[in-house]
């Protein structure tokens, strides 16, 4: 009899220490798991890191125009045909490509501010265009710089900028670089005009 509940007990004794060792075994498996996913995870997102770089640096090696989804999502306030789109370009881009974002930005603000204003051409090629005669209202157009300049991404966010309604211009509808211009022309300006700021490298008038 005695040693039968040995053999009982020893047995149950057994059958729990195998339990014990199954769950340890799934703990095991299961801390095994998650670590292997965590590296498949991580070995996942670093090649598709890598791949988005490696696709963002054949754009720009391309010479396509980025623009920041940020910019792509908002709605324009201002909807222009593609010709115009691409007038304010080039004239922003030869007028301020030395400027920084602001700059480009205060420039695309003036045209816009010019279509608006009754005493100006009501489209952006006829403002940019506009000539009296004798005298074009912009020196690119008259220089030959407008054609020749090549628009850089951060012009290209500038002018969406000012399409989006963003206008820092505090209302301006003529611009001049000071060191650049014509004393005569400068002198018109400063007697026939309200100054309201500088920036960079040109000064703001209304």
């Amino acid at each position: 009899m005695y040693k039968k509940y040995m053999t009982l007990l020893l047995l149950g004794n057994f059958i729990i220490l195998g339990a014990l060792f199954c769950v340890r075994g799934l703990e095991v498996n299961r801390l095994l798991a998650t670590e292997a996913f965590r590296l498949n995870l991580e070995e996942a997102t670093s090649t598709y890191d890598m791949t988005r770089q490696q696709n963002m640096g054949q754009v720009a090696a391309s010479g396509q125009r980025v623009v920041s989804y940020d910019l792509l999502e908002q709605e324009r306030l201002y909807q222009l045909c593609e010709e115009d789109y691409n007038v304010l370009l080039r004239i922003v881009e030869a007028e301020a490509g030395g400027e920084d974002e602001n700059g480009k930005l205060l420039v695309a603000n003036v045209i816009l501010n010019r279509v608006k204003s009754e005493d100006f051409p009501d489209t952006i090629e006829d403002v940019v265009f506009q000539n009296d005669g004798q005298t074009w209202q912009f020196s690119p157009v008259s220089n030959g710089r407008y054609y020749a300049v090549n628009v850089s991404e951060e012009t290209v966010c500038a002018v969406e900028r000012a399409l989006m309604g963003e206008d820092i211009s505090e209302g301006a509808l003529y611009f001049a670089s000071r060191k650049h211009a014509n004393p005569e022309k400068m002198n018109w300006f400063d007697q026939r005009l309200e100054f309201l700021f500088s920036y960079g490298g040109h000064e703001f008038f209304k």
